[in-house]
């Protein structure tokens, strides 16, 4: 098989690195894959250049090349123009080329004239302003100056227009502004998704919608428009608890879709999530729906801890950013004890066993005061028992992943004895609760946790 670039090229490579006998066999072999990893570079290359609008392939977009193929690049052939090279024969029928250095003529260089002296660099100083007062110095603009251009057109609408001819300005010429275009289907993929979202009267509709984001390719473009529309919904709709509900599982249907890259929307997805899991106020006041809040607040959490755990590699601080605005909201006893539910859920979620022991443990003491006064009040009874069962559950998570736990249901010490001691460690109303349960595992999990308080 004939390759373009010769074996006897790799033979006088092999000679010039001390290699003197190279079989032929191994030659050819190399030869060929030079010259498929040469055919490799080029077409990379001739990418970068089609990229470019360009026709002349440059020693830069060779270099681009390289860089994609993981190769180290070369050095010392940077140029903007492209360089000439010429041909020359050593015999053999073999062909050499060479870069053509470019001629210059002595005569016109001595002839020429000097080029210009460059101005000494100087600096100045002066006031942009004094006190929010502009002064009126050569350095700064006046007000003459800077007037007509706030009344140029900042758009071709007719009502820019018209305050351009006001201004005087009759022939002036606007240039519209650039906008991201979707096509006509996308445009209609997006209202019959929207719709069929907030539909509360067909379910299956509701299903087949958020089955399509789960899967079809070729979103990439609406994922923007979606992220927008959930951070509206949301925004506009703490009371409506349908609205909220259906704007997580608009997202999780989203962060779902493998198909799409959503690295760069992250930072713009977790705000809405994160108001469904601490907002202090979701849904009405209406008895009948008290609780309904709590099932939003879970499966937002669970969202949000999705989201911790797939781009905790992409953003180094994003689990600790969110953990810090959980165990905030959770030890402020203005916010609400769905605010504190909700925080509690995700902040367990997201940092496990190990940040409930570090986080909550040495924290509930403190914020058994929260609860006391909670479960007296019997408008709060109800909150303050979701609370509880959020608190019981991340101590569990500690106990399953204690060494000490014991599977036994009962303790043998003594009951009274070893209640005096988990109250004074985790507070009188989670103490209490935990004694109950009886679980010698629950136990240790507290009082293992080395915390004085």
């Amino acid at each position: 098989m004939a390759t373009v670039w010769s074996s006897d090229n790799i033979r006088d490579v092999a000679e010039s690195v001390g290699i003197g006998s190279l079989p032929k066999e191994v030659a050819d072999n190399l030869a060929r894959d030079v010259e498929f990893r040469m055919g490799q570079v080029i077409e990379e290359a001739l990418k970068f250049m089609k990229h470019g609008k360009r026709t002349t392939l440059s020693t830069q977009d060779v270099s681009n090349a390289l860089r994609v193929l993981d190769v180290e690049p070369l050095y010392g052939y940077e140029s903007t123009r492209p360089l000439r090279f010429g041909e020359t024969s050593i015999g053999g029928g073999q062909s050499l080329f060479y870069v053509e250095d470019e001629e210059v003529d002595f005569e016109k260089l001595i002839n020429a004239p000097l080029p210009k002296v460059p101005r000494e660099i100087s600096f100045t100083s002066h006031w942009l302003a004094v006190d929010g007062v502009q002064p009126s110095i050569p350095q700064n603009p006046t007000t003459a100056d800077s007037a007509p251009s706030s009344l140029l057109p900042k758009s071709s609408t007719p009502a820019s227009s018209h305050l351009a001819a006001l201004a005087g300005y009759d022939n002036v010429i606007a240039k519209p502004s650039i906008k991201h275009v979707l096509s006509k289907e996308l445009q209609l993929y997006f209202e019959r998704i929207t719709t069929a979202i907030l539909d509360a009267h067909n379910e299956e509709y509701r299903l087949a919608a958020l089955a399509s984001l789960r899967s079809d390719p070729g979103l990439h473009q609406l994922v923007p428009y979606f992220i927008q529309f959930i951070a509206e919904k949301v925004t506009h709709n703490l009371k409506d608890l349908f609205i909220l509900t259906q704007m997580m599982q608009l997202t999780s249907a989203i962060l779902s879709n493998p198909s799409l890259y959503l690295d760069p929307y992250i930072a713009s997805i977790i705000p809405p999530v994160l108001t469904c899991v601490i907002g202090k106020r979701l849904g009405t006041a209406n008895p009948a729906n008290a609780n309904n809040h709590f099932t939003v607040r879970d499966l937002a959490a669970s969202i949000l801890i999705a989201i911790a755990r797939r781009y905790a590699k992409s953003s180094n601080t994003l689990r600790t950013r969110i953990a810090r605005t959980c165990i905030r909201e959770w030890l402020d006893p203005s916010k609400p004890l769905g605010t504190h539910y909700g925080a509690l859920v995700a902040l367990e979620g997201i940092t496990r066993a190990d940040g409930v022991r570090a986080l909550v443990l040495p924290n509930l003491k403190a914020y058994d005061d929260v609860l006391q006064e909670a479960m007296k009040d019997e408008a709060r009874k109800a909150d303050a028992e979701m609370v509880l069962r959020a608190l019981v559950k991340g101590l569990e998570m500690v106990a399953s992943d204690a060494v000490k736990m014991t599977n036994g249901s009962g303790m043998d010490v003594d009951v009274e004895q070893m209640r005096e001691k988990v109250i004074a460690k985790a507070g009188k109303v989670v103490g209490e609760r935990i004694v109950e349960i009886g679980r010698r595992g629950l136990v240790d999990a507290v009082l293992d946790t080395g915390v004085d308080m």
